[in-house]
């Protein structure tokens, strides 16, 4: 999840244009290599238990490596293995970059440096960053809201499950007064409860960018109906809510409600809103926390 993050660095301060981002993303997504294909590929596991594992994620806020281990299919040895064969996210990032000439060996080491003093960061966190250092990273986007622990949760949960089920070729964009541009559809699901009572809507700008997120989360090349459309992006809000609500309840005993999901082609921002676009290499998905 680094990567996301530093990537925002860089267009925050100048150094890299959105669209030498979005090349690079689009390289890195080319070059990036998930755990389970690397464990089958090993032999360590076979297509089923991989499987298995991605549903166990469909209901629990847990990565792959830690699943495989609780089920026996992977050791410690053999995860740590597969770890470091697999290239770190952010070097194959800025590798991207010096390749498209956005910048130089030395300026992104002089930028990645910079940035490690800015949020006090490890070599050790970049490959694995921690609840804390998420946090710290994040807390900027919510330091002005009520209840701001919670939304920090929120929004590091749901950068994890775009991840897993949708890729890693985004990048965070900065939160947005309002909604400046036209959406043609919006999946919306509404979460009650005393602490945390917000509707999430996630804001599709076209045709194209609602069809393709749609079919990664179902993993299709083509869902083929606006209906299977429709319901992919629903699930994936549902998901996403179902695993915050578990997570709310289990780390801070908060009981919170979901309501059925919704798809609609129109949507009225009533009142306080944080909004926040997720720049993907095929466009901008923006979600929308209202109360």
């Amino acid at each position: 999840m680094f990567t996301q993050f530093f990537g925002n660095y860089l267009l925050n301060q100048g150094i890299i244009t959105s669209a030498q981002l979005i090349d690079a993303l689009e390289a890195k997504k080319k070059t990036r290599v998930k755990l389970g294909v690397l464990a089958i590929n090993a032999g360590y596991m076979n297509a089923e238990q991989v499987e298995l594992v991605h549903e166990v994620q469909t209901v629990q806020d847990k990565r792959f490596g830690d699943i495989a281990i609780e089920k026996g299919y992977l050791t410690n040895e053999q995860l740590e293995s597969l770890l470091n064969s697999q290239d770190t996210g952010y070097l194959l990032f800025g590798q991207a970059l010096v390749d498209n000439g956005a910048l130089t060996n030395e300026s992104f080491a002089d930028a990645l440096y910079a940035y490690k003093e800015k949020y006090q960061l490890s070599d050790t966190d970049l490959k694995d960053l921690k609840e804390d250092k998420l946090q710290k990273l994040i807390y900027s986007y919510f330091s002005n809201k009520e209840n701001t622990i919670y939304y920090m949760d929120f929004a590091i949960l749901l950068f994890k499950n775009l991840i897993r089920f949708i890729g890693d070729d985004f990048l965070m964009l900065n939160p947005i007064e309002h909604l400046s541009k036209q959406y043609v559809a919006f999946a919306s699901q509404r979460i009650t409860g005393e602490s945390f009572n917000n509707n999430v809507t996630i804001a599709f700008h076209t045709e194209d960018v609602l069809n393709e997120f749609a079919c990664r989360y179902a993993q299709e090349e083509d869902l083929g109906s606006n209906e299977f459309i429709e319901a992919a992006a629903c699930d994936f809000i549902n998901l996403h809510n179902g695993l915050f609500t578990v997570n709310m309840s289990f780390a801070n005993e908060i009981e919170l409600r979901l309501e059925a999901p919704e798809f609609t082609n129109d949507f009225t921002i009533d009142g306080d809103a944080f909004i926040f676009p997720v720049q993907f290499t095929y466009g901008i998905v923006t979600f929308i926390l209202t109360k």
